[in-house]
C-alpha cells in the first residue's frame, strides 16, 4: 500500500512501506528510502515528496495485441513475435504470468486417385497441442512462435501434413497436431499421426489406426472404418477437450434382391476443443479436431446434413458418395489450432488444412 497523501510522514512509515519491520533503524539517506521517490545520493529532498509514494510495482510488457479486464492485461499473438517485459511485480503485486499456447492443427488425410489406393476416406486432423500454465515475469524479451496448420492435401496423392509447434521461448512448447490417416501408394493404410492431439485414422478393416495425443495437451483421434459394404469413413481427429468421437449414423449395404445400393452415412466427428486457462482473453473455445471423410453408399446430395468438426475450430470432412462430391472438406479455423477435415478417394475432394495456432498471456498490471 502507498504512504499517506497528507499530514506527517515518519521515517518509520517509509521503512514499513519498504517491507521492513516497524521500529528498526533507518536513515533518510538510505538508498531504498530515496528510491521510493527516485532521488539520488546527496539530492535535495522534502518530506512532502513522499506523499503517496509506493513500493509496489506491477508487471508491464509489450508485444502482440493487448486488452484489459479489471486489474489484468492480456497479450495475444496470432502470428510470431516478441513479448518484452519492462518491469516485474513486487511489493505485494503478483509477478505471475498465465499462458495458453496452442500449436497448429494437422491437416485431414486424403486418399490416392488410383487403385488399389482409390477406395479410401481420409481421417480428420488432430488439433494442435493446447498447453496452459504459469511462469514468473523476468525483465527480458521472450520469442513467441505461432505454429501454422498443416497444409491441405490434394486427393490425387495419398498424404497428410502435421501442424507446427507453438512456443514461448524457454517457457513452454505446444506440440503440433497430428495429420489424419490415409491410403498410401501401393494400397497400404497409413495411421493417423501422433501430435498434440492425434489424427483420426483413414478407412481400414482395422479400426485401431488413430494417432495418439500428448498428455496434458490433447487427446487421441479415433480409427476409421470400412467393413464389407458398409459406408466407409475416416475417423475424427482428437481435440483438447475430448478424443475423436465414436462412429455414428446408418451403414449402407448392397441389397442383393435388387442389386442396388442402400444409402449409408456413417461418420466420425472430431473431438471437442476447450476454453480452459486464465489467459483466455475472450473465453473462446479452441483446439477442436477435424471430422473424417464419409463415403455414403447410394445417392448423396447437398441436402444431407453432414456433421460439424469438433467444437473449437475443427474442420468438416468430405461428404459424398462413390461418384458424387456433395460437400468438400473444410479447413480448421485460423488461430484455434483446429484440425482439418478428412479428404476423399480418387479426385472427389481434397483434405482440409489445419488451423494456425495462437499464444495468449495474462498478468496483473494494476492494483485494486
Amino acid at each position: 500500500m502507498a504512504l499517506q497523501s497528507s499530514g506527517a510522514i515518519s521515517l518509520d512509515d517509509m521503512h514499513v512501506e519498504l517491507g521492513e519491520s516497524s521500529g528498526t533503524t533507518c536513515s533518510i539517506n538510505d538508498s531504498d528510502i530515496r528510491g521510493l521517490i527516485d532521488k539520488g545520493d546527496g539530492a535535495t529532498m522534502s518530506f512532502n515528496e513522499w506523499y503517496g509514494a509506493s513500493n509496489v510495482s506491477y508487471v508491464a510488457a509489450s508485444g502482440g495485441t493487448t486488452t484489459t479486464s479489471g486489474n489484468y492485461k492480456y497479450h495475444y499473438f496470432t502470428s510470431s513475435g516478441t513479448l518484452t517485459f519492462s518491469s516485474t511485480g513486487a511489493g505485494g503485486a503478483s509477478n505471475t504470468v498465465d499462458y495458453i499456447v496452442i500449436a497448429g492443427g494437422g491437416s485431414g488425410g486424403a486418399g490416392h486417385s488410383t487403385r488399389p489406393q482409390y477406395d479410401a476416406q481420409g481421417g480428420g486432423g488432430g488439433a494442435g497441442g493446447y498447453a496452459t500454465g504459469t511462469f514468473s515475469a523476468v525483465a527480458q524479451a521472450y520469442t513467441i512462435t505461432v505454429g501454422g496448420g498443416g497444409s491441405s492435401v490434394t486427393s490425387a496423392w495419398g498424404y497428410t501434413n502435421n501442424g507446427s509447434n507453438s512456443s514461448i521461448s524457454s517457457v513452454v512448447t505446444a506440440t503440433a497436431g497430428g495429420g489424419g490417416g490415409y491410403r498410401a501408394n501401393g494400397g497400404g493404410t497409413v495411421n493417423g499421426q501422433n501430435g498434440g492431439s492425434g489424427g483420426g485414422g483413414g478407412t481400414n478393416i482395422s479400426v485401431n489406426n488413430e494417432g495418439s495425443g500428448t498428455s496434458g495437451q490433447g487427446n487421441d483421434g479415433i480409427g476409421g472404418e470400412q467393413v464389407g459394404y458398409s459406408a466407409g469413413h475416416g475417423g475424427g481427429g482428437g481435440g483438447k477437450g475430448s478424443a475423436g468421437k465414436a462412429h455414428a449414423g446408418t451403414q449402407g449395404y448392397l441389397d442383393y434382391s435388387s442389386f442396388s445400393y442402400v444409402s449409408g452415412t456413417v461418420y466420425s466427428q472430431g473431438g471437442d476443443g476447450s476454453s480452459t486457462g486464465n489467459a483466455n482473453y475472450n473465453g473462446a473455445t479452441r483446439g477442436g479436431g477435424g471430422t473424417g471423410a464419409t463415403e455414403a453408399l447410394g445417392t448423396v446430395t447437398n441436402s444431407y446434413s453432414r456433421p460439424d468438426g469438433g467444437s473449437g475450430g475443427g474442420g468438416k470432412g468430405r461428404w459424398g458418395s462413390y461418384q458424387v462430391l456433395a460437400s468438400a472438406a473444410t479447413s480448421g479455423t485460423a488461430n484455434t489450432g483446429g484440425g482439418g477435415g478428412g479428404g476423399a478417394q480418387g479426385g472427389y475432394g481434397d483434405s482440409g488444412a489445419g488451423g494456425s495456432g495462437i499464444v495468449m498471456v495474462r498478468y496483473q498490471y494494476q492494483g485494486s
